[in-house]
C-alpha cells in the first residue's frame, strides 16, 4: 500500500487497539518461503524451525500456517517451547527440543510425545532410564558437536554413547545431527570441515539418518542436505547468505506513529544527553517506538526510517519509548500527531536494519516487542 494512504489505514487500527505501531506477518509469504526451501532441499524433508515464538512472530499462528503448507516437523529450542506448541498441531507431526531436557522433565516430555535431542551423554542416559521405568521405547534424535563448540556430544564420548544405545533398548534413534556454524558464509571452510565430521560421525553410527542443513546449509548443495533440513530465520524472510542476494520473501512490515512533529534552530540539542547538536534549522519528528519495542539503542545516530522513498535519519539517541527522526527532506506538513512512518518494509529490511545497529537480523527479528499491534496477512 503506498505510504501517502497507509497512515490513514493504520490509525483506525490504533483508535481501537491503543497501539501506536503496526505489524504485519505474512503468513502466505512464510508458506511461500517453506515452499521454496523444501524445493532446493528435495529430496529431503523439510522441517522449520520455530523456537523464541516463531522468532517472534507467533509459534501458533506461523506453525498452523506451515502444517497446511505441508511441514511435519517442527524444532523448538526449549522444552517449555514445545509443551504450549505440541496441543495445536495435528498427531501427525513431530516436535524437537533441540536444547535437550533439563533434569526432571523426562517424565512431562514422554507423556506429551515430545522428542527431545540429547546434546549429552547425561541426557541420553536420563531418557533411556525414563524409558526403563515406563517400559516404554522413547523417540531421541542424537546432535553431536562437528566444530562450534557450543551444543552436541563431544568427539571422546561417542563411543560411549554407541555403547549406551547398543546395551540398552528403551531409546530408538531417529536420526542424528549437527549444526553448522558458518553456513551463511558459503566460502567459509568451516562448512567443509563440519560435513568431513559429520561423515567420520555417520561412519561410526552406521544405519542412521542424518539431519544438517539450516537456512544457509539447503544453499551449500545436496552433499549438506541429509534426510531433514530445518530452515529458520529464512522462513521469515532473513537472507540465509550475507553476501548475496535475498532469495526469500519479507515477511514482516512495520509501521510506526508519530507522536510531535517540531522546528528546531542551529546549535539545539536532541535527545539524552544532548548527544545530537543541530548544525542548522531543522524539522524534527518523535516517533512512538524505541528500545523496548525491539529498535536496537545502537540504532542511535546511525539508523533511520521512511516515509515513501524518502529517508528519514535517527538524530540523537534511541529512547525506551521514542526515536527522533530528522524530516526536513520532507514538505512542510507532510507528517503529523498520528502519520505512519516505516520502519520495515519495501525500502528498508531486515538486513538493512541489522546493519546499522551493527547486529545481526535474528536479533531484531526475534526483539520486536508486544506494544505493536499484530496483523497475521
Amino acid at each position: 500500500m503506498e505510504a501517502d494512504v497507509l497512515p490513514e489505514r493504520v490509525r483506525t487500527v490504533q483508535t481501537v487497539t491503543g497501539a501506536t505501531g503496526n505489524l504485519s506477518i505474512d503468513l502466505g509469504a512464510i508458506r511461500r518461503n517453506y515452499a521454496k526451501l523444501r524445493k532446493l532441499a528435495a529430496p529431503a524433508r523439510t522441517a522449520a524451525v520455530v523456537k523464541a515464538d516463531a522468532y517472534g512472530l507467533g509459534d501458533r499462528a506461523v506453525s498452523a500456517a506451515l502444517y497446511d503448507e505441508g511441514c511435519r516437523h517442527f524444532f523448538v529450542a526449549q522444552f517449555v517451547e514445545a509443551q504450549r506448541l505440541r496441543p495445536h498441531l495435528g498427531r501427525d507431526a513431530q516436535v524437537f527440543v533441540l536444547n535437550g531436557l533439563q533434569p526432571g522433565n523426562e517424565r512431562a516430555c514422554a507423556a506429551a510425545g515430545i522428542i527431545p535431542v540429547a546434546n549429552s551423554i547425561e541426557q541420553l542416559a536420563a531418557w533411556n532410564e525414563t524409558g526403563e521405568t515406563l517400559d516404554r521405547v522413547l523417540p531421541v534424535v542424537l546432535q553431536f558437536d562437528t566444530g562450534m563448540s557450543r551444543l552436541g556430544i563431544a568427539p571422546q564420548d561417542r563411543a560411549d554413547v554407541l555403547e549406551l544405545i547398543r546395551q540398552r533398548g528403551h531409546v530408538e534413534v531417529l536420526f542424528i545431527m549437527s549444526h553448522l556454524a558458518s553456513a551463511d558464509d558459503p566460502d567459509s571452510e568451516q562448512n567443509e570441515d563440519q560435513l568431513d565430521e559429520m561423515r567420520a560421525i555417520a561412519g561410526e553410527f552406521t544405519g542412521f539418518d542424518i539431519c544438517f542443513a539450516n537456512s544457509g546449509g539447503i544453499f551449500l548443495g545436496e552433499d549438506f542436505h541429509g534426510v531433514l533440513a530445518r530452515p529458520g530465520i529464512a522462513l521469515y524472510g532473513g537472507a540465509p547468505n550475507s553476501d548475496r542476494p535475498n532469495p526469500m520473501d519479507p515477511v514482516v512490515s512495520l509501521d510506526v506513529a508519530v507522536v510531535q512533529t517540531r522546528t528546531v534552530s542551529a546549535g539545539a540539542k536532541v535527545g539524552y544527553s544532548g548527544a545530537h547538536v543541530t548544525s542548522a534549522p531543522r524539522r524534527l519528528a518523535t516517533i512512538a517506538a524505541g528500545y523496548a519495542d525491539g529498535l536496537p539503542r545502537s540504532l542511535s545516530d546511525r539508523g533511520a526510517v521512511y516515509y515513501g522513498a524518502t529517508r528519514l535519519p535517527i538524530v540523537g539517541r534511541v529512547s525506551m519509548d521514542s526515536i527522533t527522526v530528522d524530516i526536513t527532506a520532507l514538505p512542510e506538513g507532510t507528517l503529523q500527531l498520528g502519520s505512519l512512518v516505516e520502519i520495515l518494509g519495501p525500502h528498508q529490511t531486515l538486513e538493512d536494519i541489522a546493519r546499522d545497529a551493527g547486529t545481526i537480523a535474528y536479533e531484531i527479528l526475534t526483539s520486536l516487542g508486544s506494544r505493536y499491534h499484530r496483523q497475521y496477512l
